[in-house]
């Protein structure tokens, strides 16, 4: 029987939760030029005199107190996911855990294939963008072409309306909704320069260019990440049975002065309060594992201000992670 490899693809964790290791990986992280797109010497500047001095510190606090013995949530979620579907698949297949930056390397995953006659790359990323599933399949490609007998390659594309894991993101709310009575729904996405936007325009007149730009997916924003989202948002939202005066949709972790793709979580929540939305539940659906940016930006810190400033609850519906009904969605998604 052929023997078959799973490359199970996301976009990385520092060592430890100390200064010293977040700055390794933040230098790896930020130098990518699909990261940070500006000029070479821009970026340098950037990344050496103004993010490296001064950002691992206070990234560092915050990923200690996520850390555990496991070590930070993305990657043993990572594994447990691995070490799920491996066990669905059988041992007819190679199931390997691949970070974009940092550890397990996907140089080191890919070599683990080498005896397999076919290898299937999954990027964990629901909605596409050029700076996590273009970065990631771009290492892939090259780690490939270093080999004399290069992989049969096969890339699941973006599953942003994938039923499989639209149900199993639903269902990780539903029990949360009925128990909490929230005034509001939250779906809060990793956030964008906007010019990587208009970069993914296939017509350069489309994306941004009006506020319902995002309505439908058509032939020239089919690669626009804020159109995926919209898409996943219009998904749950149906999933989920919410009225249109229910739920909102922002954009959460910007970095840096530039215009980034709005609006801005951390502008919402305080907006809702004054609407008289005291209680809340938060979505990360561009998150399938969670990481720093769910618990500790949202279910931590977004919480405390949004507490502290006279709301009642802010709940974080966890994310997908290695629970049974992902793993099986993931098995779907690699076999079809």
């Amino acid at each position: 029987m052929a023997k078959q490899g799973l490359l199970l693809i996301n976009l990385g964790t520092p060592d430890a939760p100390t200064p010293s290791a977040v700055r390794r990986y933040l230098r790896e992280f930020l130098s990518d030029p699909r990261v940070i797109d500006i000029h070479p010497v821009g970026r340098w500047l950037l990344l050496n005199l103004f993010i490296l001095p001064l950002r691992p510190r206070k990234s560092a606090a915050a990923y200690q107190k996520v850390w555990s013995e496991q070590g930070s949530p993305l990657l043993s979620h990572g594994l447990g996911l691995e070490q799920a579907v491996q066990a669905l698949l059988g041992p007819e297949w190679t199931v390997k855990l691949a970070m974009r930056y940092g550890k397990p390397p996907l140089s080191e995953a890919l070599q683990a294939m080498r005896d397999c006659d076919r290898v299937v790359a999954l990027p964990l990323y629901p909605q596409y963008s050029a700076a996590s599933t273009g970065s990631s399949l771009e290492l892939l490609y090259a780690e490939a072409g270093k080999y004399w007998v290069t992989p049969n390659l096969s890339v699941v594309p973006p599953f942003y309306r994938d039923p499989g894991y639209l149900e199993c993101m639903a269902t990780r709310g539903r029990s949360i909704i009925e128990k909490d009575r929230p005034d509001h729904i939250l779906f809060s996405y990793h956030g964008l320069p906007e010019r990587q936007i208009k970069k993914c325009d296939l017509s350069g007149q489309h994306c941004l260019q009006k506020p319902d730009c995002c309505e439908q997916i058509t032939s020239v924003n089919r690669a626009c990440y804020r159109a995926q989202c919209h898409d996943t948002t219009r998904s749950l939202v149906s999933a989920l049975g919410l009225a249109p005066d229910g739920f909102s949709m922002c954009f959460q972790s910007r970095l840096g002065r530039t215009p980034w793709i709005k609006p801005y979580t951390d502008e919402v929540i305080p907006a809702l309060l004054r609407q008289g939305k005291k209680r809340l539940v938060v979505f990360c659906p561009a998150f399938v594992a969670d990481c720093l940016e769910t618990i500790e930006e949202i279910g931590m810190r977004a919480r405390h201000d949004f507490v502290t400033a006279g709301g009642e609850s802010l709940t974080l519906v966890p994310s997908l992670n290695s629970e049974a009904d992902w793993a099986q969605a993931v098995v779907q998604l690699v076999r079809a």
